[in-house]
Order: structure tokens, then sequence, then C-alpha cells
């Protein structure tokens, strides 16, 4: 089947069957040890993966924490778990889950906070990036179920404030369609793969999402504050530092997402403004607000802090990473390099195309431009192979993708010099 007949509509193609509520209904919130320890049972007699889904509450929340787990298992219906109340008493559904496949969309999202309930997967197959691997261009969860199992979804409360308590019924009924057909369309993701050859790349590919480490912490997470290109002086850093730090704690303490605390936007309009009183710094727009009056002397004190720093306190402009620079810069700072790279890109854009699929699933983008800037000493297939290898590579992208790679190793800029014609 072609790229274009699977994300394509045809005028043929019949309406897709609206879904707004669970097929069996809407499941009972499970919120106690009895009726957990019940749900567990039902859910060990049924057959097959379990679909499994999160609801956090970003930017609602600091804690990326999950605030309603969703089950489902072929013969046994859906489930919905309220972790919160159930905090420290979720061994039993371990028990259950331990074991049996999970099923999941975007898998790298959810995992992570279900490793906080103590709720990790033996083996995982995840839609998005089967549906990435099998050459679709829009992988949402809607949209794959609507083109192969022909059903929409009912949507709109991804960002919801799903912390609140009691949660609306329509809110629980988009959580439970969200686990609904992830079986179904798993059997069909996985036989697309099989057809075009790519299962075990597949298989590969979901290991690495399910073993794959926390990210490490950013050095200076403040320097991510939205706008703080606009500051340029030191003592001007210092004081965005002494507003992320201040934000950060409040925002822990209230368990509330750091911009529902105070907006970036506000931090950088205060630290270009650098009011000195109270009067000054709530002329400014957030300030002036009625809760942000209340903690005017707070949001003076980063100024404050600033100000009286010794210099050799003061944060020095971010410095460039270990990395190679931006591409753009290449053909200057190194032509051989920017030689290198446009090879590669070329090579392994053509290579995506002949197996349908992103190229940046191909191999990361970040450790093609590595390779090409500082290529290994040894620039054959083995030591091309041998350097993908330590960055992580799975076998498969390996396998496909070192043999073009270190022919792209080898591309020299042109001598532009030596071609010009003579007058």
């Amino acid at each position: 089947m072609d790229i274009a007949d699977q994300d394509g509509v045809t005028p043929d193609s019949p309406a897709p069957i609206p879904l707004t509520e669970p097929a069996e209904g809407t499941p009972e919130v499970i919120a106690d040890p009895e009726a957990l320890a019940h749900a567990c049972a039902r859910i060990a007699d049924g057959e097959g993966a379990i679909a499994v889904d999160t609801e956090r509450a970003s930017g609602y929340r600091y804690w990326p924490k999950a605030y309603l787990v969703q089950l489902r298992r072929e013969g046994v219906g859906s489930f919905l778990i309220d972790p919160i109340p159930l905090s420290g008493q979720l061994g039993p559904l371990a028990d259950v889950l331990n074991g049996a496949e999970w099923v999941l969309h975007a898998a790298s999202q959810d995992l992570p906070c279900l490793a906080e309930l103590d709720l990790r997967p033996t083996t995982l197959f995840d839609t998005e990036l089967a549906g990435r691997l099998a050459g679709y261009d829009r992988v949402a969860l809607g949209t794959l179920v609507e083109k192969l199992l022909g059903y929409q979804l009912e949507k709109g409360h991804s960002a919801a404030d799903w912390s609140r308590r009691p949660l609306p019924v329509d809110w629980l009924n988009y959580a439970a369609l969200d686990v609904e057909l992830l079986i179904p369309l798993r059997e069909k993701l996985e036989a697309e793969l099989e057809a075009q050859g790519k299962l075990d790349w597949a298989r590969q590919e979901f290991e690495a999402v399910r073993t794959a480490p926390p990210p490490a912490p950013r050095a200076e997470p403040w320097r991510r504050v939205s706008g703080i290109h606009k500051i340029r002086s030191p003592r001007g850093l210092a004081a965005v530092r002494e507003f992320w730090q201040i934000r950060d704690e409040m925002a822990r303490k209230r368990d509330r997402a750091p911009s529902r605390v105070l907006p970036d936007s506000a931090i950088v309009s205060a630290v270009l403004a650098d009011p000195k009183t109270t009067a000054e710094l709530q002329a400014l727009p957030v300030f002036s607000g009625r809760v942000q009056r209340k903690f005017a002397s707070t949001w003076l004190r980063p100024l404050q802090i600033a100000r009286s720093l010794p210099r050799q306190e003061l944060p020095l402009p971010a410095q460039p990473t270990d990395g190679p620079p931006p591409p753009n810069r290449w053909a200057d700072k190194d032509p051989d390099a920017a030689a290198r790279l446009s090879a590669a890109r070329a090579a392994l854009t053509a290579l995506a195309e002949h197996h349908r699929l992103p190229v940046e699933n191909l191999l990361l983008p970040e450790l093609v431009r590595r390779t090409c800037w500082r290529p290994p000493e040894n620039r054959d297939e083995n030591g091309v192979a041998e350097v993908l290898g330590a960055a992580g590579a799975r076998p498969w992208q390996i396998e496909l993708t070192a043999p073009a790679l270190a022919k792209a190793l080898t591309a020299k800029a042109e001598n532009k010099a030596e071609n010009k014609t003579e007058d």
C-alpha cells in the first residue's frame, strides 16, 4: 500500500463512525483498595495485551504525576483507576500488569509517571511509534484510529486539569475512549509492519523506549525562560536566575505549574524594566493583578539580589555546547564537514524514502551531525557502526545506515578556486 493511499481520504471512503462514549458505558472510577482488588482479579481473567494510558495535569501542577490510569483488556472491558487515594497501595495492579504486554500510544509520555507508581512494563507496543515506522505522516491516536479502524474518537480534554475532583463524566468518557480501540489498532499496525518487513525494527524501537533512562537534569534550567534572549547583561541574567529559583520554590511548595505562579513573560518584562519600588513593579503587566500584588515584595527580591551580587558571581552568557555548531555555519568553519553533512543528509533521505519511514526515525539528526562534524578515525563501515552503536542506535538502524554514512564521510568540499575558469 502506498503512503498516499494510507494517509489520503478517497471520495469513496465511508464516513468514520463517531464514538462519544465507551461501548460498555462509562466505567466507575476505582479509588479504594477493595475496588482495586476486584478490578485486578477481573483484569487477570482477561486475554492478551493490556491497553494502558494516563492523564496528567500538565500546565496546572508542578509534578508530572498520573491523576488517572486507564486500562483495557479483551474479555473484561475498561477500567479507570484514581492513583491519588491509592498511593502506595497499587501492588495488586503491578502484579496483574507484570508479564503482560502493554499497548500505549506515545509510550515515552506515560512511562515516567507510571514508573512513579511502581508500574513498569516487561514488554510494550507503542502505536504512535508503530505508525511512524509503518510510514504514516500523521500518527495522532485519533487519526490512526480513523484511518485504520474507521472510528472517530471523542477528543477535547487532553489539556484539562486532571487533578480536579470529582472528574466530570464527559472527561471520563474521553479517558476511557483513549484505550477503547488500542488493542485493535495494535493488531492492524503489527500486521502492516510485518507485511513491510519492519516488525523486528519496531520491536527494537519499543524496547529502546521501555528501557530508556530518565533524562539528565539540566545544568542551568533557568536559561530556558522564554524570551531570555532579550536580556543581554550579566546582571540581567542574574535577575532572571533569581526569579526562576524563587518561582520554582513557590511552585514546588504549592504543586502548581511554574507558569501559573508567574509567567516567563512577566519575568522578562520585570528584568528589562528593572523597577526599584513596589509601585514601579505593580505598574507592569501581570504584576498589577490582584494575585501578584500580594507578592510584590517577593518579586522585587530577585532584582535587589541581582543588583548587589559581586561581579564574579554573575552568570556568564550561555556557553556553546560540546556539540557541532548550527549547520548554516559549517561551510565557513569547516567546508569538508559541510560536504560530509550534505552527502549524509542526501543518502539518509533517499534511504528513508525507499523504506517509507521518517528520516528522523532512521537515525537521529543530532547523531548524524555529530558524526559528520567529528568523524571517527576509522571511517569505514565498521568504524561508523561502532560509533552509532555507542551512541545508542539500534541494530536495524546501524545495518541500514552505516554503509551510506561511511561513504558520506569521504565527501570533500569542492575547491572553488581551482574550478574557476580564466577570463
